[in-house]
């Protein structure tokens, strides 16, 4: 900008007029830069630093208290679910992102890539319980599924009691860690139930998920030991059928 405003004025005037003038020119040549150096500085000044591009996930409060699940989950289980394990997810999935946002800047693809594993864990991680933690409400607050939700699994499993068993046993098989899923095809319009290891999240198989049970240790080994069919017994109490059929209508949209 600098060089094109000199030889603007170099071209504009005649030569007759740039000699006579010469020390104006001079001078306004200087102001422009000055005042194009000022400009650059301050749209520089403007731009966030790395640190401030990267987005920070954060852990989410739970819709209730850590005891309001009681007695089918305690509230020992929901606060060290939340505290320590979601927020353990939370904490490597920013500093994973924060790593891959480095890396992307110096150009190390390697880096890059050897970084998608941890995202992927965490990042599921993260994205199933913000999940999951919606999926479940106070028993006081229990509510059956109804309406459009209702006719769905009614529809395929020919009741809500089937619905679960099938669930169930699907889930119970799920080897080591892993998560139960409803999820909805798109495609077909129908709910399917699936499972998925570890953190895997629901949406790399392209259904939607309506409602996950987790079923790493963490999530009940402390009140139920090894028992995970009792758990899985346990949780439907405390199921959020509301949450569910609102995800799913936003998932026909």
């Amino acid at each position: 900008y600098i060089v094109i405003s000199a030889l603007y004025i170099q071209t504009h005037f005649s030569h007759r007029v740039v000699h006579r003038n010469k020390d104006f020119l001079v001078c306004v040549t200087k102001m422009l830069a000055r005042g194009l150096l000022t400009a650059a500085r301050e749209s520089f000044s403007a731009i966030p630093s790395m640190s401030r591009l990267i987005s920070t996930v954060k852990l989410p409060d739970l819709p209730y208290d850590y005891g309001a699940l009681e007695p089918y989950i305690s509230g020992q289980i929901m606060e060290l679910h939340h505290m320590k394990h979601h927020a353990a997810y939370v904490a490597n999935l920013n500093k994973a992102l924060e790593q891959q946002a480095e890396a992307e800047a110096k150009g190390d693809v390697s880096k890059i890539i050897t970084l998608q594993g941890a995202i992927k864990f965490n990042g599921g991680g993260h994205i199933n319980h913000d999940i999951f933690w919606t999926n479940l409400v106070p028993p006081k607050d229990f509510e059956p599924p109804s309406g459009e939700l209702k006719a769905l699994i009614e529809a395929q499993w020919k009741s809500l009691d089937n619905f679960i068993n099938t669930f169930n046993a699907q889930t119970a098989a799920v080897q080591g860690s892993g998560w139960g899923w409803l999820g909805y095809n798109k495609g077909t319009g129908r709910l399917e139930i699936t499972t998925m290891p570890n953190q895997d999240p629901l949406s790399v198989t392209g259904l939607v998920p309506l409602l996950g049970v987790d079923v790493w240790e963490h999530a009940y080994y402390l009140q139920y030991k090894n028992v995970r069919p009792d758990y899985l017994k346990a949780i439907w109490n405390v199921v959020n059928w509301k949450n569910v059929a609102d995800r799913l209508v936003a998932a026909k949209k």
